[in-house]
């Protein structure tokens, strides 16, 4: 008979908690979208109507994947608002000096964040979406469909807005509406100096980036977006000269030896772009092949998405050289 695992109580603690949330919050987000105040539709109008007065053009097929505060009232209507799990990440609060580098940084929230706390940034996105990780017999053009069905119900987006945006089969529009029109609006009102570069996370040592040491060098929500996670690791690492944080869900259930959980199949219907969940043991001996000695979950970045009320809890791990 084959020994019995360890429990850890408090990741079983954790674990109900999880599912009582993911149950509950959509609930409680369904009733609150019937309060104007608390309704992201009604939220996102306002941010549009208040961005085309003060000169920022119409931005109303723009999808908000970072809650951004811009000043003067303007904040962006995001599906993920980090600003209150900021603390999880246990980022120095005076960076001053520090050079970061931000891959796949999206809307740009957490790249904002590092210039505000005083260091010189790179943040770094795929050049289009084409780009963007995929089966060998898959058209470009299918990853819009992918999106789609993972952004239903999980933006600020009408139903109009929703069919002006993927109804039209054109990566390049579809690129500006969904990465990087937001960022740069976000960038130029906040008179930010982040450096915007684009390229695969596996080419970054194929650009002059390659070249450059970072002294954090962070990763979020992107290594469960990429086939081959360890080629990603491989490309970043050697660029990280002392701390890279990873952000992501960490799978249960696979015991206490390394492994990784293939979601890339069917079991998940709505979401057609995330690959591997690797454990915290396969995570540390990897970051020890790449010369990381210290690596260890520091907290647990935890929230609710707008609108749709999906709970994530998603672990932060550090590794320093």
């Amino acid at each position: 008979m084959p020994a019995l695992l360890p429990i850890d109580p408090a990741s079983l603690v954790r674990t109900v908690k999880n599912r009582i949330a993911a149950a509950v919050y959509p609930k409680i987000y369904e009733a609150r979208a019937r309060v104007p105040r608390y309704n992201l539709h009604e939220q996102a109008k306002v941010f549009c109507r208040l961005a085309e007065e003060r000169g920022l053009g119409d931005v109303s097929l723009y999808y908000w994947y970072h809650t951004v505060d811009l000043g003067a009232g303007l904040v962006t209507p995001g599906t993920h608002d980090y600003r209150r799990s900021l603390e999880a990440f246990d980022f120095a609060d005076d960076m001053s000096g520090m050079h970061v580098l931000d891959v796949g940084s999206a809307t740009g929230y957490f790249s904002f964040e590092f210039e505000r706390r005083g260091a010189q940034v790179v943040s770094v996105e795929v050049p289009s979406l084409a780009d963007m990780d995929r089966f060998p017999d898959q058209e470009p053009k299918q990853i819009i469909k992918k999106i789609a069905g993972m952004t239903a119900g999980q933006s600020s987006y009408t139903s109009e807005q929703f069919d002006a945006v993927f109804g039209k089969a054109d990566l390049e529009s579809f690129y500006h509406h969904f990465v990087d029109g937001p960022f740069r609006l976000c960038h130029g009102s906040l008179g930010s100096q982040v450096e915007r570069r684009y390229a695969r996370v596996y080419d970054i040592p194929d650009t002059d980036l390659g070249s450059r040491q970072f002294d954090l060098v962070f990763l979020g929500d992107l290594l469960l977006h990429t086939m081959h996670p360890l080629s990603a690791l491989a490309a970043v690492a050697p660029l990280c000269r002392g701390r890279l944080v990873i952000a992501q869900h960490l799978p249960a259930g696979l015991g206490s030896r390394p492994a990784a959980l293939y979601a890339g199949g069917d079991t998940v219907s709505w979401d057609h772009s995330t690959w591997w969940y690797p454990n915290f043991a396969c995570f540390e001996q990897i970051l020890k092949k790449f010369g990381f000695r210290d690596i260890k979950v520091v907290g647990h970045s935890t929230g609710v998405t707008r609108p749709g009320g999906n709970y994530y809890d998603r672990v932060v791990l550090h590794a320093v050289r």
